[in-house]
């Protein structure tokens, strides 16, 4: 009882020290659990449709009321966070192990591998990423892969340009030198000295990062060129529920709220993170 209590002091200190941290996560809980056990949560079949359930108002047996098919809207925004998370998730892992690699290859060796690589970055970064997921998103044709591929073409240079920084500065550091010295290998360098003491700033960006990929996302669902129908994908449902606002505005209007929360919360976190990190 007595360590339960030390903890609860522990958590309470660390709530009332880092507020936005843990409000972020509060709010993304529910969504977290939603993602990962959709069907518990879930009320109804996310792409079952019911002509007699065309355009339900919210009630008690349709939280979210149903669509132009008669689909419960809940049950879709449920089915929808793990489609949305879980891909946002992806697009930020690619992007930052592309990232990592080409960052750490740059600003370790530097010399000509980092006039190509940053250069390469430069002109990724020349164009707006939006326009650009847009252009790659469109060559690669319709669908959720493409979307995911698009976002990650487009979002590896922040992990590279973060990286080669990090680099930089550690490889003059004295313990990297001292390493140098005893012969060890570069990989080893590498792997035991520099990527432990950027791992943190890469998970602060990630935190960020996740919201504005779970945005751009809907983004490219919205135009149509992410997900296809019947998938219960956030940006798609508000693309669709846009065509029914101003009669049924619980067709869009939810689906919109909940890409509204996960921005909101996941930045929370991100800038929570950012401060522990400032702190430190």
């Amino acid at each position: 009882m007595q360590r339960l209590d030390q903890r609860g002091r522990k958590w309470l200190a660390f709530g009332k020290a880092n507020p936005g941290l843990l409000a972020g996560f509060v709010l993304l809980l529910p969504f977290l659990l939603f993602a990962l056990l959709p069907d518990v949560f879930a009320s109804h079949d996310p792409i079952k449709t019911s002509i007699r359930e065309l355009y339900t108002p919210p009630n008690a047996e349709h939280f979210f009321g149903t669509d132009e098919l008669g689909r419960d809207v809940y049950s879709r925004v449920v089915h929808g966070a793990r489609i949305s998370l879980a891909s946002a998730a992806l697009i930020i892992g690619i992007a930052c192990v592309i990232g990592l690699v080409l960052g750490t290859i740059a600003g370790y060796w530097g010399g000509w591998s980092d006039r190509v690589i940053m250069t390469l970055v430069d002109l990724v970064l020349a164009f707006p990423s939006l326009i650009l997921a847009l252009a790659v998103s469109a060559a690669l044709g319709p669908g959720l892969r493409s979307a995911i591929i698009a976002a990650a073409a487009v979002w590896w240079p922040v992990y590279a340009r973060l990286l080669r920084g990090i680099t930089l500065q550690l490889s003059e550091m004295e313990f990297v030198t001292a390493a140098r010295a005893l012969g060890a290998t570069a990989p080893t360098i590498i792997r035991r000295h520099i990527l432990p003491n950027a791992i943190y700033a890469v998970i602060v960006r990630i935190s960020i990062d996740l919201g504005l990929a779970v945005l751009l996302l809907a983004s490219l669902s919205f135009i149509g060129l992410g997900a296809s129908a019947p998938t219960p994908e956030w940006g798609a449902m508000v693309a669709w529920g846009r065509l029914y606002f101003l009669t049924e505005w619980w067709i869009g209007g939810f689906p919109a709220l909940a890409i509204t929360l996960v921005v909101v919360a996941i930045t929370m976190l991100g800038d929570g993170l950012n401060d522990l990190r400032t702190i430190r």
